[in-house]
């Protein structure tokens, strides 16, 4: 039995009660949370259904949880419910109601725990989207690392989810940097306003390997600085790419910021919301009325020397993603951008839609990494930030995602990068690979004993290290849709290590193959489901962080 079965026999019991009163009052499967007692002695699973529902049908809570009770210890697979304090109820499964899950889990295998929270709504998740002018920062690559584990999550619970790159291509940044390659390669400093670092000298050496001609022989400064934007920004994007791909992030779109400007869609959103009657004419400029929508000012979307106002550009950019199609969008900032969040939203409320659901934004905070108790400041090849280079560097991919998931994005981070290197069980991602790992080898081991599949009786489930990691593998659902509604991959992380903590307690108290002369019982087979179990939830768990699940370590 699963939560979500249990769940549902709660349901029918509470409805029958309320029912019984002659009450109006609702009640669905929302109103039926379980949750995992903290200590498991009082318990499989608790509910505070009494309390949430005393009130409405006009009973005392303890009494009403008394009823609940005394109807669920009635039906098959509970073997106990008792009331505690103002009105929880602790519920403890029989052996085989709660062993079957492992039969289930296995049978399911890679589906078990899909949901369907965001079943059929299209998702674009804009995240990283970093300026093309240098290597990717530390920073960046934390929306890296958390973004596709978001997208993945949502993917899991049915979201049809794109990836998208907002590729910055218009504005000073990129000028900024193209006189910065255009010193490097004429033997000058680098300007005041621009960019430094081995990377480049590297990109400008590439720029002037790639031009067919001499750029000696070009007339104009302007003329080879505009060959060192077009050229450089194009080398510079192409890096960006490989290091995301060679991190495991992969990209459905890659927006670039120029298409706004140049396709006419600036022009169509400031027209769209003028016709709303959000648009107002000012001091020779052209303003949203953003403060009728809940900011703290208006904004200027046209000044008036005739150029776009910084924020005319995201208008465009919010209007051409609705009219893709995309219901939900989520935009993944850097911790210098809560600014942002209050005209965004009244942007989103000024075209009719909502805000908080049509748009969201979450904003991360910074990532320190750490060698030898020492923050480090600089990247050999940067030169000003550490990057992901840097990280892979020293820890490995699936290292440096993992680290970089494991915490809540709202929370700065110090990444140990001596910690997250070590081949040990302190280092966390050691920790939950080694499970999956150790799940193989316990089955390759089965097998080379003659221990098989064929028979599974649950009740045979008796150990309390199988109480408790069963009752762990049952809260996978739970633990990733919690994850896709509060955009929390972190979850993911910390329940993986549970249920790896879980599973070595088991390895270390149940054995799979029988000992020396001793002969295969259905025990050990039954064992096997529940061992071949965990590494399914535990590869999942692993594959919704872009992080791999090695058969052998």
């Amino acid at each position: 039995m699963n939560p979500a079965d249990l769940s549902a026999l709660v349901l029918t019991v509470v409805q029958g009660l309320v029912s019984a009163r002659g009450s109006a009052e609702s009640v669905s499967i929302d109103d039926v949370p379980l949750e995992r007692p903290r200590n498991r002695e009082h318990g499989d699973w608790a509910s505070n259904i009494a309390m949430k529902l005393a009130k409405p049908l006009g009973v005392a809570p303890r009494e009403l949880a008394k009823q609940i009770a005394d109807e669920l210890a009635k039906l098959d697979g509970i073997a106990g419910v008792d009331v505690a304090g103002p009105g929880f109820i602790n519920i403890r499964l029989d052996a085989a109601a709660a062993g079957a899950l492992a039969k289930t889990i296995v049978d399911q295998g890679a589906d078990y725990g899909r949901g369907d929270l965001y079943a059929g709504i299209t998702m674009n998740l804009e995240f990283v989207s970093a300026n093309p002018t240098g290597p990717l920062h530390i920073g960046a690559v934390r929306w890296a690392a958390a973004g596709d584990s978001l997208a993945r999550i949502f993917q899991f619970e049915g979201g049809i989810v794109t990836r998208e790159y907002y590729f910055n291509d218009h504005g000073g940044q990129i000028d900024r940097f193209a006189r910065s390659l255009l010193a490097s390669w004429a033997g000058e400093p680098t300007p005041d306003d621009g960019y430094a670092g081995e990377y480049i000298a590297d990109i400008a050496a590439r720029v002037v390997d790639a031009y067919p001609g001499e750029l000696e022989n070009i007339p104009t400064r302007d003329e080879v600085q505009e060959i060192f934007r077009a050229v450089g920004v194009e080398f510079m994007f192409g890096d960006i790419k490989k290091s995301l791909q060679d991190f495991g992030v992969h990209f459905d779109v890659y927006f670039h910021e120029n298409e706004v400007h140049e396709s006419g869609a600036v022009e169509h959103a400031i027209q769209r919301l003028r016709d709303l009657g959000a648009i107002f004419e000012a001091d020779g400029a052209t303003w949203f009325r953003s403060t009728s929508y809940g900011d703290d000012k208006d904004r200027v979307v046209i000044k008036s020397d005739g150029e776009y106002g910084y924020m005319s550009g995201d208008i465009a950019y919010y209007l051409n993603k609705r009219e893709r199609g995309f219901e939900r969008n989520l935009i993944m900032l850097g911790a210098d951008h809560h600014g942002y969040v209050q005209r965004l939203m009244a942007m989103v409320a000024a075209f009719g839609d909502k805000p908080y659901y049509n748009l969201e934004l979450l904003i991360g905070q910074l990532v320190n990494l750490v060698r030898d108790g020492e923050p480090l400041r600089m990247s050999k090849r940067a030169g000003t930030v550490v990057t992901l280079e840097d990280l892979v560097e020293a820890v490995g991919v699936d290292a440096g995602r993992y680290a970089l998931v494991r915490s809540s994005a709202d929370s700065q981070i110090d990444i140990d990068l001596d910690q997250w290197g070590r081949k040990t069980n302190d280092n966390p991602v050691f920790y939950v690979q080694y499970a999956h790992a150790r799940t193989n080898a316990v089955a390759r081991n089965a097998a080379a004993s003659g221990v098989d599949r064929s028979v599974f009786d649950a009740s045979l489930l008796t150990h309390e290290t199988e109480s408790s990691l069963l009752g762990i593998l049952a809260e996978f659902p739970r633990v990733v849709r919690q994850a896709a509604e509060l955009r929390e991959p972190h979850r993911v992380a910390r329940y993986a290590e549970e249920l790896a903590g879980a599973y070595h307690r088991w390895y270390d108290n149940c054995r799979v193959t029988p000992l020396g002369e001793e002969p295969v019982t259905d025990v050990h087979r039954t064992r096997l489901w529940l061992n071949d179990a965990t590494g399914v939830v535990l590869r999942s768990a692993l594959g919704l962080l872009g992080v791999s699940a090695p058969e052998r370590m």
